[in-house]
């Protein structure tokens, strides 16, 4: 019978003031285990910047919101910062979210709940950062910039920063379900 045992971090709260420790332990847990592809969540790109610093060498793909999330036309990513990332060899992927838009047009317009937004809530029960962390990880298959046959460090968090960690099996949204969340590194205690 195969098993391993691992530690998991889980922090007090969660948000920005975990990111260091955050990153630290996933480059560590990533380095022991050979993974060579990490998504991380970066809305302005602060934490995206520190991430492709820490994992130069890495596939390093850096998610953002997509253009009008908070402001019709608005991109929160700043110039800068995507200049940083890329100079540090990482990758920007700035897409539609695959757990919102058209089923929260529906919400907003209809009051009313459809399955896409349960799946995101079922997520949400782990954390804030569990549902972007896998959110972003179909969003970098679907668009080509991680492989879909290996396992995957996945980095995300409750508003700025990052404060959860996982090692998924990466699926492209159209097959979400075949996606497997093999380890958690980091997270919260807290919502």
């Amino acid at each position: 019978m195969g098993r391993s045992e691992k530690t998991i971090m889980y922090l007090d709260n969660p948000g920005e003031e975990n990111t260091d420790e955050v990153l630290r332990l996933s480059k560590e847990r990533a380095e022991e285990i050979g993974i060579g592809d990490m998504i991380v969540a970066s809305t302005r790109g602060e934490t995206g910047v520190r991430a492709s610093k820490l994992f130069k060498g890495f596939n390093v793909v850096g998610v953002t919101h997509h253009t009008g999330f908070r402001q019709p036309g608005v991109q929160e990513l700043t110039q800068e910062n995507r200049r940083m990332i890329e100079e540090n060899g990482g990758k920007i992927l700035t897409g539609t979210h695959v757990f919102m838009n058209v089923e929260r047009a529906l919400r907003s317009k209809f009051g009313t709940v459809y399955p896409t937004e349960i799946v995101a809530q079922t997520l949400r029960l782990f954390g804030e950062g569990m549902k972007v962390a896998v959110e972003i990880v179909a969003m970098a298959a679907d668009a080509g910039l991680i492989p879909a046959d290996k396992d995957v460090l996945s980095i995300a968090g409750t508003g700025k920063g990052c404060d959860t960690a996982i090692v998924i099996q990466p699926a492209n949204s159209s097959r979400i379900f075949d996606m497997t969340i093999k380890e958690i590194i980091a997270k919260p205690r807290t919502r």
